[in-house]
C-alpha cells in the first residue's frame, strides 16, 4: 500500500472509529508499527490527529487563535451557554473560565443577576461590566493571548486563595479515554487550579469538541460534576461518556 493510500486509510479509520490503535492497523495492513507511527507523526504535524500512547485520536478543531474561534460553532456555544447560565444561582459565586464559550456564558447571564464572578479573563470581566449587581474579581498573571486569559505561577497562586460554589470550565478536547484536554500546558494547570477551588465544576463543550483530544490533560472525568454540550445525545461518544457515569446536561 502506497503512503497516500495509508494516509487515506488512517483518516477514514479515525473518522469511523474515533481512534487509531497502531498495532491493530499494522496487523491489518501487514506493515510494521514503525511505519504506522511515522504516518501518524505526519498527520499530527498537519493537525489532522492527536498522537497518544499506542496510536492517535481525532484532533480538536478548537486550537486556532482566539479571534478565529469566535466564528467556530457560534450556535452550539450559545446553546451550551444558555444551559450553563441557568446553573448560576442568585447570590452565588462563580468561577468563569476564559475562551469563546465562556464569553457566551457571560453574555447569557441575566443582566440583573446578583452574584460574584471570579475570572482570569479580561474579556470575561469586560463583558460583565454593565451587569450592575455582579461583583467582579479578576485574577492576574501573564496573559496567554491564544485564549485571552492569565496563566502561569502568579495566576495559579491567585487562584489558590479563592472559593466558589460553581466553576464553568472550557476545554478543547472531550474524549472518553483521553479525558478533558487543552493545547497549552500552563493553561491546563490554570484550569486545574480553578476547578480545585469550586464545590462543583461543569465542563463547557460544544459538539465539535466531543470525541477529540489535545496534547495536555486538564482533568479526569471523576474530578468534574458534569458536561454541558449541544451534541446529539445519540452520538456514540456521548453514549460512551454516559456509560462511564458522566452527568450530561443539554439544551
Amino acid at each position: 500500500m502506497l503512503a497516500a493510500e495509508r494516509r487515506d486509510h488512517l483518516l477514514g479509520l479515525l473518522a469511523r472509529e474515533g481512534k487509531i490503535v497502531a498495532k491493530d492497523v499494522a496487523a491489518q495492513l501487514g506493515i510494521s508499527e514503525d511505519s504506522v507511527r511515522r504516518d501518524l507523526r505526519d498527520l499530527a504535524a498537519e493537525g489532522l490527529c492527536q498522537r497518544v500512547y499506542g496510536g492517535a485520536l481525532p484532533a480538536s478543531p478548537a486550537v486556532v487563535d482566539y479571534a478565529a474561534r469566535q466564528t467556530v460553532a457560534p450556535d452550539g456555544k450559545r446553546k451550551v451557554a444558555s444551559v450553563a447560565a441557568g446553573l448560576v444561582r442568585p447570590g452565588g459565586t462563580l468561577i468563569l473560565d476564559g475562551g469563546t464559550t465562556a464569553l457566551a456564558v457571560a453574555h447569557a447571564l441575566p443582566h440583573d443577576l446578583a452574584c460574584t464572578v471570579i475570572t482570569h479573563s479580561p474579556t470575561i470581566a469586560a463583558a460583565l461590566l454593565d451587569h450592575p449587581r455582579a461583583e467582579l474579581f479578576l485574577l492576574g498573571g501573564r496573559i496567554f493571548k491564544h485564549s485571552a486569559v492569565a496563566c502561569g505561577a502568579a495566576a495559579v497562586e491567585a487562584a489558590q486563595n479563592i472559593s466558589a460554589d460553581l466553576c464553568l470550565l472550557g476545554v478543547t478536547g472531550v474524549h472518553p479515554e483521553a479525558g478533558l484536554t487543552t493545547a497549552d500546558v500552563e493553561e491546563a494547570a490554570m484550569k486545574r487550579a480553578l476547578a480545585a477551588r469550586a464545590a462543583d465544576t461543569y465542563i463547557l463543550a460544544s459538539s465539535e469538541k466531543i470525541g477529540t483530544a489535545s496534547q495536555f490533560r486538564v482533568l479526569p472525568w471523576e474530578k468534574v460534576s458534569g458536561l454541558i454540550t449541544d451534541a446529539d445525545p445519540r452520538d456514540p461518544v456521548v453514549e460512551q461518556l454516559r456509560a462511564l457515569g458522566v452527568v450530561i446536561l443539554a439544551d
